[in-house]
Protein backbone atom coordinates (compact mmCIF):
# COMPACT_ATOMS: atom_id res chain seq x y z
CA UNK A 1 0.00 0.00 0.00
CA UNK A 2 2.29 3.09 -1.31
CA UNK A 3 0.42 5.43 0.85
CA UNK A 4 -1.45 7.55 -2.26
CA UNK A 5 -4.78 5.66 -1.16
CA UNK A 6 -5.05 3.54 -4.61
CA UNK A 7 -5.34 -0.17 -4.86
CA UNK A 8 -2.87 -2.37 -3.05
CA UNK A 9 -0.27 -4.54 -4.96
CA UNK A 10 2.12 -7.57 -5.05
CA UNK A 11 5.50 -6.49 -5.65
CA UNK A 12 8.88 -6.92 -4.26
CA UNK A 13 10.81 -3.67 -2.77
CA UNK A 14 14.80 -3.26 -3.31
CA UNK A 15 15.89 -0.65 -0.68
CA UNK A 16 19.49 0.90 -1.27
CA UNK A 17 21.89 3.17 1.14
CA UNK A 18 18.47 4.06 3.11
CA UNK A 19 16.30 5.03 -0.22
CA UNK A 20 13.79 2.97 -2.20
CA UNK A 21 15.29 1.35 -5.23
CA UNK A 22 13.21 -0.38 -7.24
CA UNK A 23 9.94 -1.77 -7.36
CA UNK A 24 8.18 -4.54 -8.99
CA UNK A 25 9.62 -8.18 -9.71
CA UNK A 26 13.03 -8.12 -9.20
CA UNK A 27 14.83 -11.11 -9.47
CA UNK A 28 18.18 -10.35 -8.32
CA UNK A 29 18.75 -11.23 -4.57
CA UNK A 30 19.90 -8.96 -2.14
CA UNK A 31 22.46 -9.00 0.44
CA UNK A 32 19.90 -9.13 2.88
CA UNK A 33 16.19 -10.40 1.75
CA UNK A 34 13.08 -10.36 4.53
CA UNK A 35 9.99 -12.46 3.24
CA UNK A 36 7.10 -10.28 4.15
CA UNK A 37 4.62 -12.94 2.59
CA UNK A 38 0.77 -12.32 4.29
CA UNK A 39 2.14 -8.50 5.16
CA UNK A 40 1.42 -5.61 4.45
CA UNK A 41 4.36 -2.77 3.38
CA UNK A 42 3.02 0.61 3.99
CA UNK A 43 5.49 3.86 4.10
CA UNK A 44 5.80 4.76 7.66
CA UNK A 45 3.38 6.67 9.65
CA UNK A 46 3.76 10.37 10.34
CA UNK A 47 2.43 11.16 14.22
CA UNK A 48 0.93 14.59 13.56
CA UNK A 49 1.22 15.48 16.96
CA UNK A 50 3.16 14.30 19.23
CA UNK A 51 4.66 15.97 22.54
CA UNK A 52 8.20 13.60 22.38
CA UNK A 53 9.70 16.84 23.20
CA UNK A 54 12.45 15.61 25.71
CA UNK A 55 11.68 11.80 25.80
CA UNK A 56 12.71 11.54 22.26
CA UNK A 57 16.39 12.93 24.13
CA UNK A 58 16.01 11.05 27.34
CA UNK A 59 14.54 7.50 26.17
CA UNK A 60 16.98 6.09 23.42
CA UNK A 61 14.31 2.84 22.72
CA UNK A 62 11.23 5.08 22.50
CA UNK A 63 9.04 1.75 21.58
CA UNK A 64 6.04 4.02 22.51
CA UNK A 65 6.46 5.32 18.63
CA UNK A 66 8.87 3.23 17.28
CA UNK A 67 6.35 0.03 18.00
CA UNK A 68 3.43 1.70 16.43
CA UNK A 69 5.39 1.93 12.83
CA UNK A 70 5.48 5.87 13.58
CA UNK A 71 8.72 6.81 11.72
CA UNK A 72 8.21 10.94 11.98
CA UNK A 73 7.39 12.95 14.34
CA UNK A 74 5.99 16.35 14.69
CA UNK A 75 6.92 17.99 17.67
CA UNK A 76 6.37 21.99 19.40
CA UNK A 77 3.27 21.40 19.94
CA UNK A 78 0.03 23.93 20.91
CA UNK A 79 2.21 26.82 21.08
CA UNK A 80 4.64 25.67 23.95
CA UNK A 81 7.81 24.21 23.68
CA UNK A 82 11.75 24.72 24.66
CA UNK A 83 13.40 26.69 21.84
CA UNK A 84 13.93 29.85 21.35
CA UNK A 85 14.21 30.79 24.48
CA UNK A 86 16.37 32.55 26.93
CA UNK A 87 17.20 31.95 30.41
CA UNK A 88 13.91 33.61 32.31
CA UNK A 89 11.68 31.78 29.51
CA UNK A 90 12.94 28.43 29.68
CA UNK A 91 12.47 28.20 33.49
CA UNK A 92 9.14 29.50 32.68
CA UNK A 93 8.36 26.59 29.92
CA UNK A 94 9.68 24.37 31.87
CA UNK A 95 7.40 24.69 34.63
CA UNK A 96 4.25 25.22 32.27
CA UNK A 97 4.67 21.84 30.78
CA UNK A 98 6.23 19.51 33.41
CA UNK A 99 2.78 17.99 32.96
CA UNK A 100 3.55 16.73 29.68
CA UNK A 101 7.36 16.46 29.64
CA UNK A 102 8.37 15.62 33.44
CA UNK A 103 9.94 18.67 35.03
CA UNK A 104 13.12 18.22 32.84
CA UNK A 105 15.53 17.87 35.96
CA UNK A 106 16.98 14.51 33.60
CA UNK A 107 17.64 16.40 30.65
CA UNK A 108 20.85 19.01 29.72
CA UNK A 109 19.20 22.38 28.25
CA UNK A 110 22.61 23.32 26.13
CA UNK A 111 20.04 24.65 23.70
CA UNK A 112 18.82 27.89 23.22
CA UNK A 113 17.58 28.60 19.41
CA UNK A 114 14.85 26.15 16.97
CA UNK A 115 18.26 25.19 15.23
CA UNK A 116 20.17 23.82 18.39
CA UNK A 117 17.33 21.81 19.89
CA UNK A 118 16.97 20.33 16.05
CA UNK A 119 21.21 19.83 16.46
CA UNK A 120 20.78 18.60 19.53
CA UNK A 121 18.09 15.74 18.41
CA UNK A 122 20.86 14.90 15.68
CA UNK A 123 24.07 14.49 17.73
CA UNK A 124 22.20 12.68 19.57
CA UNK A 125 20.85 10.22 18.12
CA UNK A 126 17.46 9.46 17.97
CA UNK A 127 14.50 6.22 17.70
CA UNK A 128 12.45 8.04 14.85
CA UNK A 129 12.39 11.27 12.86
CA UNK A 130 11.68 14.42 14.16
CA UNK A 131 10.24 17.60 12.60
CA UNK A 132 9.29 21.19 14.97
CA UNK A 133 6.95 23.59 14.98
CA UNK A 134 7.98 26.84 16.24
CA UNK A 135 5.69 27.38 19.52
CA UNK A 136 4.08 31.19 19.25
CA UNK A 137 3.22 30.87 23.29
CA UNK A 138 7.10 30.51 24.03
CA UNK A 139 7.84 32.84 21.52
CA UNK A 140 5.27 35.12 22.94
CA UNK A 141 6.90 34.51 26.49
CA UNK A 142 10.07 35.47 25.27
CA UNK A 143 9.25 38.28 23.77
CA UNK A 144 6.50 39.81 26.05
CA UNK A 145 6.10 37.57 29.47
CA UNK A 146 3.28 35.99 30.80
CA UNK A 147 1.32 39.27 31.57
CA UNK A 148 -2.00 38.90 30.05
CA UNK A 149 -1.88 42.20 27.23
CA UNK A 150 -1.53 43.30 23.80
CA UNK A 151 1.91 43.29 22.42
CA UNK A 152 4.02 46.23 21.86
CA UNK A 153 4.78 46.89 18.05
CA UNK A 154 8.28 46.73 18.85
CA UNK A 155 7.21 43.34 20.59
CA UNK A 156 5.64 41.73 17.65
CA UNK A 157 8.22 42.93 15.50
CA UNK A 158 10.51 40.49 18.07
CA UNK A 159 8.11 37.77 17.61
CA UNK A 160 8.06 38.04 13.71
CA UNK A 161 12.00 37.85 13.91
CA UNK A 162 12.01 34.93 16.78
CA UNK A 163 9.70 33.12 14.21
CA UNK A 164 11.43 34.18 10.98
CA UNK A 165 14.83 32.42 12.94
CA UNK A 166 13.01 29.64 14.07
CA UNK A 167 11.79 28.57 9.84
CA UNK A 168 15.19 29.43 8.68
CA UNK A 169 16.67 27.17 10.97
CA UNK A 170 14.37 24.15 9.88
CA UNK A 171 11.08 24.01 11.40
CA UNK A 172 8.45 23.33 9.06
CA UNK A 173 5.77 25.88 10.66
CA UNK A 174 4.12 27.71 13.91
CA UNK A 175 1.88 25.97 16.31
CA UNK A 176 -0.36 27.90 18.89
CA UNK A 177 -1.95 26.84 22.40
CA UNK A 178 -5.02 28.98 22.48
CA UNK A 179 -6.67 27.43 25.69
CA UNK A 180 -2.70 27.83 27.37
CA UNK A 181 -0.98 30.81 28.83
CA UNK A 182 0.42 32.62 27.37
CA UNK A 183 -0.21 32.45 23.85
CA UNK A 184 -4.12 32.55 24.46
CA UNK A 185 -3.27 35.99 25.10
CA UNK A 186 -2.63 36.65 21.69
CA UNK A 187 -5.59 38.56 19.82
CA UNK A 188 -6.39 37.51 15.84
CA UNK A 189 -4.33 40.52 14.23
CA UNK A 190 -1.10 39.67 16.57
CA UNK A 191 -1.35 35.80 15.06
CA UNK A 192 -2.03 36.81 11.89
CA UNK A 193 1.21 39.29 11.59
CA UNK A 194 3.06 35.90 12.93
CA UNK A 195 1.24 33.88 10.34
CA UNK A 196 2.65 36.30 7.47
CA UNK A 197 6.20 35.15 8.44
CA UNK A 198 5.05 31.64 8.57
CA UNK A 199 3.44 31.22 5.22
CA UNK A 200 6.49 33.77 3.52
CA UNK A 201 8.63 30.79 4.27
CA UNK A 202 6.54 28.17 3.24
CA UNK A 203 5.40 26.93 6.61
CA UNK A 204 2.15 25.90 7.76
CA UNK A 205 0.03 27.21 11.18
CA UNK A 206 -1.02 24.30 13.36
CA UNK A 207 -3.48 25.74 16.09
CA UNK A 208 -4.63 24.22 18.99
CA UNK A 209 -7.70 26.94 18.70
CA UNK A 210 -9.53 28.70 21.80
CA UNK A 211 -12.57 26.47 22.00
CA UNK A 212 -13.65 23.04 20.96
CA UNK A 213 -16.58 22.88 23.39
CA UNK A 214 -19.23 25.92 23.39
CA UNK A 215 -17.23 27.63 21.25
CA UNK A 216 -15.72 25.03 18.86
CA UNK A 217 -17.66 26.11 15.38
CA UNK A 218 -16.71 29.92 15.87
CA UNK A 219 -13.04 29.28 17.11
CA UNK A 220 -12.52 26.72 14.18
CA UNK A 221 -13.88 29.83 11.69
CA UNK A 222 -11.65 31.66 13.58
CA UNK A 223 -8.82 30.13 12.21
CA UNK A 224 -9.88 29.65 8.97
CA UNK A 225 -10.30 33.43 8.10
CA UNK A 226 -6.88 33.75 10.26
CA UNK A 227 -5.07 31.99 7.79
CA UNK A 228 -6.78 33.12 4.87
CA UNK A 229 -6.39 36.56 5.65
CA UNK A 230 -2.36 35.50 6.52
CA UNK A 231 -2.13 33.47 3.17
CA UNK A 232 -0.84 30.31 5.64
CA UNK A 233 -1.43 27.36 5.00
CA UNK A 234 -3.40 25.73 7.75
CA UNK A 235 -3.76 22.38 10.01
CA UNK A 236 -6.33 22.06 12.44
CA UNK A 237 -4.67 20.59 15.74
CA UNK A 238 -6.79 17.25 17.29
CA UNK A 239 -9.73 18.69 15.36
CA UNK A 240 -12.53 17.30 17.54
CA UNK A 241 -16.35 18.31 18.64
CA UNK A 242 -16.22 17.60 22.65
CA UNK A 243 -18.91 18.33 25.48
CA UNK A 244 -22.46 17.73 25.61
CA UNK A 245 -22.56 20.66 23.53
CA UNK A 246 -21.32 19.24 20.52
CA UNK A 247 -22.70 15.63 20.74
CA UNK A 248 -23.96 14.87 16.78
CA UNK A 249 -22.43 17.49 15.53
CA UNK A 250 -19.20 16.80 13.42
CA UNK A 251 -21.10 17.21 10.45
CA UNK A 252 -21.38 21.22 11.25
CA UNK A 253 -17.69 21.52 11.64
CA UNK A 254 -16.97 19.19 8.08
CA UNK A 255 -19.23 21.46 6.49
CA UNK A 256 -17.57 24.35 7.46
CA UNK A 257 -14.20 22.82 6.53
CA UNK A 258 -15.74 21.89 3.06
CA UNK A 259 -16.55 25.77 2.21
CA UNK A 260 -12.99 26.57 3.23
CA UNK A 261 -11.19 23.92 0.94
CA UNK A 262 -13.61 24.96 -1.91
CA UNK A 263 -13.07 28.42 -1.54
CA UNK A 264 -9.36 27.67 -1.88
CA UNK A 265 -8.11 27.21 1.63
CA UNK A 266 -4.74 24.95 1.84
CA UNK A 267 -6.25 23.15 4.83
CA UNK A 268 -5.74 19.74 6.99
CA UNK A 269 -6.45 18.90 10.45
CA UNK A 270 -5.61 15.72 12.90
CA UNK A 271 -7.60 13.95 15.06
CA UNK A 272 -6.54 10.36 17.81
CA UNK A 273 -9.09 7.66 17.23
CA UNK A 274 -10.37 8.20 21.20
CA UNK A 275 -13.15 10.10 22.95
CA UNK A 276 -11.34 11.27 26.29
CA UNK A 277 -9.11 14.51 25.92
CA UNK A 278 -5.83 14.71 28.12
CA UNK A 279 -4.06 17.57 29.40
CA UNK A 280 -2.95 19.33 31.95
CA UNK A 281 -5.23 19.88 35.22
CA UNK A 282 -4.20 23.72 35.30
CA UNK A 283 -5.03 24.35 31.69
CA UNK A 284 -8.63 23.97 32.94
CA UNK A 285 -8.18 27.65 34.76
CA UNK A 286 -9.64 30.50 33.36
CA UNK A 287 -7.15 32.84 31.40
CA UNK A 288 -6.87 35.66 33.77
CA UNK A 289 -5.71 33.09 36.58
CA UNK A 290 -2.53 32.28 34.17
CA UNK A 291 -1.05 35.69 33.97
CA UNK A 292 2.02 36.63 35.24
CA UNK A 293 3.21 32.75 35.39
CA UNK A 294 2.92 29.61 37.10
CA UNK A 295 4.23 31.59 40.17
CA UNK A 296 1.60 33.65 39.86
CA UNK A 297 -1.16 31.08 39.66
CA UNK A 298 0.31 29.28 42.51
CA UNK A 299 -0.37 31.99 44.54
CA UNK A 300 -3.56 32.76 43.49
CA UNK A 301 -4.66 29.23 44.70
CA UNK A 302 -3.04 29.56 47.93
CA UNK A 303 -5.81 32.95 48.35
CA UNK A 304 -9.29 32.06 49.56
CA UNK A 305 -10.93 34.39 47.85
CA UNK A 306 -8.80 34.21 44.22
CA UNK A 307 -9.29 30.36 44.70
CA UNK A 308 -13.18 31.61 44.99
CA UNK A 309 -13.17 33.33 42.25
CA UNK A 310 -11.73 30.62 40.26
CA UNK A 311 -13.90 28.38 41.31
CA UNK A 312 -16.51 30.52 40.43
CA UNK A 313 -15.25 30.57 36.44
CA UNK A 314 -15.22 26.87 36.35
CA UNK A 315 -18.12 25.98 38.02
CA UNK A 316 -20.15 28.77 37.21
CA UNK A 317 -19.11 30.93 34.18
CA UNK A 318 -17.55 27.90 31.92
CA UNK A 319 -13.76 28.87 31.98
CA UNK A 320 -12.31 30.14 28.64
CA UNK A 321 -9.34 27.69 30.25
CA UNK A 322 -11.80 24.17 29.85
CA UNK A 323 -13.19 25.51 26.35
CA UNK A 324 -16.67 27.47 27.84
CA UNK A 325 -18.08 24.52 29.38
CA UNK A 326 -18.95 24.29 33.19
CA UNK A 327 -16.39 21.80 34.57
CA UNK A 328 -17.67 18.86 35.45
CA UNK A 329 -15.26 17.05 37.66
CA UNK A 330 -16.74 13.61 37.70
CA UNK A 331 -15.80 13.69 33.86
CA UNK A 332 -12.04 14.53 35.06
CA UNK A 333 -9.61 11.66 35.85
CA UNK A 334 -6.15 11.96 36.93
CA UNK A 335 -3.34 10.37 34.85
CA UNK A 336 -0.39 11.49 36.30
CA UNK A 337 1.59 13.58 38.61
CA UNK A 338 4.93 14.46 39.47
CA UNK A 339 5.14 14.43 43.14
CA UNK A 340 5.20 11.08 44.84
CA UNK A 341 3.22 12.19 47.74
CA UNK A 342 -0.05 12.77 45.42
CA UNK A 343 0.35 9.22 43.68
CA UNK A 344 -3.12 8.04 44.86
CA UNK A 345 -4.93 10.55 42.75
CA UNK A 346 -3.75 8.72 39.80
CA UNK A 347 -6.71 6.65 38.30
CA UNK A 348 -9.24 8.33 40.60
CA UNK A 349 -11.61 10.72 39.19
CA UNK A 350 -11.77 14.22 41.20
CA UNK A 351 -14.91 14.87 43.36
CA UNK A 352 -14.48 18.65 43.99
CA UNK A 353 -13.01 21.65 43.56
CA UNK A 354 -11.43 21.34 46.71
CA UNK A 355 -9.78 18.31 45.55
CA UNK A 356 -8.80 19.56 42.61
CA UNK A 357 -7.41 22.62 44.72
CA UNK A 358 -5.33 20.46 46.76
CA UNK A 359 -3.81 19.04 43.92
CA UNK A 360 -2.74 21.70 42.09
CA UNK A 361 -0.75 23.26 44.82
CA UNK A 362 0.82 20.18 46.05
CA UNK A 363 1.70 18.81 42.74
CA UNK A 364 2.85 22.06 41.86
CA UNK A 365 0.52 22.78 38.62
CA UNK A 366 2.01 19.33 37.13
CA UNK A 367 -0.44 17.37 37.21
CA UNK A 368 -2.14 15.38 34.04
CA UNK A 369 -5.37 14.77 33.16
CA UNK A 370 -7.74 12.53 31.24
CA UNK A 371 -11.09 14.77 30.68
CA UNK A 372 -13.85 11.93 29.33
CA UNK A 373 -15.73 14.52 26.81
CA UNK A 374 -15.87 13.25 23.77
CA UNK A 375 -18.76 11.32 20.94
CA UNK A 376 -18.10 8.53 19.39
CA UNK A 377 -20.07 9.99 16.45
CA UNK A 378 -17.75 12.27 15.99
CA UNK A 379 -14.59 10.99 16.33
CA UNK A 380 -15.77 8.70 13.33
CA UNK A 381 -17.13 11.44 11.19
CA UNK A 382 -14.10 13.30 11.29
CA UNK A 383 -11.68 10.69 10.43
CA UNK A 384 -13.38 9.87 7.17
CA UNK A 385 -12.71 13.61 6.08
CA UNK A 386 -10.31 13.62 2.86
CA UNK A 387 -8.00 16.57 4.91
CA UNK A 388 -7.55 13.69 8.00
CA UNK A 389 -4.68 13.09 9.00
CA UNK A 390 -3.51 10.81 12.44
CA UNK A 391 -2.02 12.52 15.66
CA UNK A 392 -1.52 11.16 18.84
CA UNK A 393 -0.92 14.20 21.08
CA UNK A 394 0.53 11.51 23.04
CA UNK A 395 1.29 12.57 26.64
CA UNK A 396 4.06 10.05 27.64
CA UNK A 397 4.57 11.05 31.26
CA UNK A 398 2.23 9.99 33.98
CA UNK A 399 1.60 6.68 35.55
CA UNK A 400 -1.32 6.32 33.84
CA UNK A 401 -1.13 8.02 30.77
CA UNK A 402 -3.98 8.20 28.00
CA UNK A 403 -3.71 4.66 25.74
CA UNK A 404 -3.23 7.10 22.51
CA UNK A 405 0.40 7.90 23.50
CA UNK A 406 1.00 4.04 22.69
CA UNK A 407 -1.79 3.10 20.78
CA UNK A 408 -3.30 5.37 17.98
CA UNK A 409 -1.79 4.28 14.96
CA UNK A 410 -2.15 0.39 15.41
CA UNK A 411 -6.14 1.53 17.17
CA UNK A 412 -6.83 2.93 13.09
CA UNK A 413 -5.92 -0.55 11.71
CA UNK A 414 -7.15 -2.80 13.96
CA UNK A 415 -10.20 -0.58 15.83
CA UNK A 416 -11.26 1.67 13.12
CA UNK A 417 -10.67 0.16 9.86
CA UNK A 418 -10.48 -3.76 10.57
CA UNK A 419 -13.13 -4.20 13.18
CA UNK A 420 -15.82 -1.11 12.15
CA UNK A 421 -14.90 -0.33 8.60
CA UNK A 422 -14.72 3.60 9.10
CA UNK A 423 -11.80 3.71 6.10
CA UNK A 424 -10.30 1.13 3.98
CA UNK A 425 -7.21 0.11 4.44
CA UNK A 426 -5.68 1.93 1.53
CA UNK A 427 -7.24 5.14 2.78
CA UNK A 428 -6.36 4.37 6.57
CA UNK A 429 -2.37 4.16 4.95
CA UNK A 430 -3.15 7.50 3.26
CA UNK A 431 -4.21 9.02 5.94
CA UNK A 432 -1.15 8.51 8.36
CA UNK A 433 1.33 8.62 5.92
CA UNK A 434 1.03 9.83 2.55
CA UNK A 435 -1.12 12.91 3.67
CA UNK A 436 1.12 14.05 6.30
CA UNK A 437 3.99 14.19 4.48
CA UNK A 438 2.42 16.36 2.01
CA UNK A 439 1.47 18.40 4.36
CA UNK A 440 5.01 18.73 5.99
CA UNK A 441 6.22 19.20 2.38
CA UNK A 442 8.77 16.29 2.38
CA UNK A 443 8.97 15.06 -1.66
CA UNK A 444 10.90 11.89 -0.45
CA UNK A 445 8.61 10.88 2.23
CA UNK A 446 5.28 9.40 3.20
CA UNK A 447 4.98 7.22 0.14
CA UNK A 448 6.60 3.47 -1.41
CA UNK A 449 7.93 5.14 -4.51
CA UNK A 450 11.66 4.81 -6.41
CA UNK A 451 13.89 7.08 -4.98
CA UNK A 452 12.26 7.85 -1.69
CA UNK A 453 13.53 7.43 1.67
CA UNK A 454 12.66 3.51 3.01
CA UNK A 455 10.81 5.15 6.10
CA UNK A 456 8.94 1.38 5.71
CA UNK A 457 6.43 -0.35 8.16
CA UNK A 458 5.20 -3.90 7.79
CA UNK A 459 2.24 -5.21 9.73
CA UNK A 460 -0.16 -8.09 9.40
CA UNK A 461 -3.83 -6.56 8.41
CA UNK A 462 -5.22 -9.63 9.93
CA UNK A 463 -3.84 -8.76 13.50
CA UNK A 464 -2.81 -5.57 14.31
CA UNK A 465 -4.35 -3.50 17.20
CA UNK A 466 -3.36 -1.50 20.47
CA UNK A 467 -2.11 -2.96 23.02
CA UNK A 468 -2.56 -0.27 25.05
CA UNK A 469 -5.76 0.43 27.45
CA UNK A 470 -7.15 2.93 29.99
CA UNK A 471 -6.03 0.44 32.49
CA UNK A 472 -2.48 -1.10 30.82
CA UNK A 473 -1.60 2.33 28.86
CA UNK A 474 2.18 1.41 28.15
CA UNK A 475 1.16 -1.82 26.61
CA UNK A 476 2.82 -2.29 23.05
CA UNK A 477 0.82 -3.02 20.16
CA UNK A 478 0.67 -6.22 18.44
CA UNK A 479 0.75 -7.12 14.66
CA UNK A 480 3.53 -5.03 13.68
CA UNK A 481 6.96 -6.87 13.34
CA UNK A 482 9.02 -5.19 11.26
CA UNK A 483 9.55 -0.93 11.12
CA UNK A 484 12.72 0.61 9.21
CA UNK A 485 14.07 4.09 8.83
CA UNK A 486 16.33 4.75 5.83
CA UNK A 487 16.25 1.49 5.35
CA UNK A 488 17.49 0.26 9.21
CA UNK A 489 15.34 -2.20 10.92
CA UNK A 490 14.33 0.06 14.27
CA UNK A 491 11.83 -2.96 14.92
CA UNK A 492 12.43 -6.33 14.02
CA UNK A 493 10.63 -9.40 14.73
CA UNK A 494 8.29 -7.32 16.86
CA UNK A 495 11.23 -6.69 19.14
CA UNK A 496 13.01 -3.20 19.74
CA UNK A 497 16.44 -2.90 18.14
CA UNK A 498 19.24 -0.89 19.24
CA UNK A 499 19.41 1.49 15.98
CA UNK A 500 18.89 5.07 16.23
CA UNK A 501 18.23 6.44 12.90
CA UNK A 502 16.61 9.35 13.49
CA UNK A 503 17.01 12.28 12.64
CA UNK A 504 15.58 15.80 12.85
CA UNK A 505 13.79 16.47 9.32
CA UNK A 506 14.03 20.45 8.46
CA UNK A 507 11.17 22.25 6.25
CA UNK A 508 12.11 22.08 2.61
CA UNK A 509 12.75 25.94 1.57
CA UNK A 510 9.87 26.55 -0.86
Amino acid sequence: MDGTGGPSYAADVAVHEGRIEAIGRIRAGGRRTLDAHDLVLAPGFVDMHAHSDLALLRDPDHSAKAAQGVTLEVLGQDGLSYAPADDRTLAGVRAAIAGWNGPGDDADFGWRTVGGYLDRLDSTGIAVNAAYLVPQGTVRAYAVGWDDRPATPAELDRMRTLVAEGLAEGAVGMSSGLTYTPGMYADGAELTELCRVVARYGGYYCPHHRSYGRGALAAYAEMIALAREAGCALHLAHATMNFPENRGRAGELLALLDRALAEGCDLTLDSYPYTPGCTTLVALLPSWAGAGGPEAVLARLRDDAEAGRIRYALEVDGSDGCHGVPVDWSAVEVSGVVDPAFGGYVGTRLRDWEQARRLLLGDRLRSTVLQHVGHEENVRAIMRHPAHTGGSDGILQGAKPHPRAYGTFPHYLGRYVRELGVLSLEECVAHLAGRPAARLRLPDRGLIHPGHRADLVLFDADTVAAGSTYENPRALPTGIPHVLIDGRFVMRDGRRTDVLAGRAVRRTPS
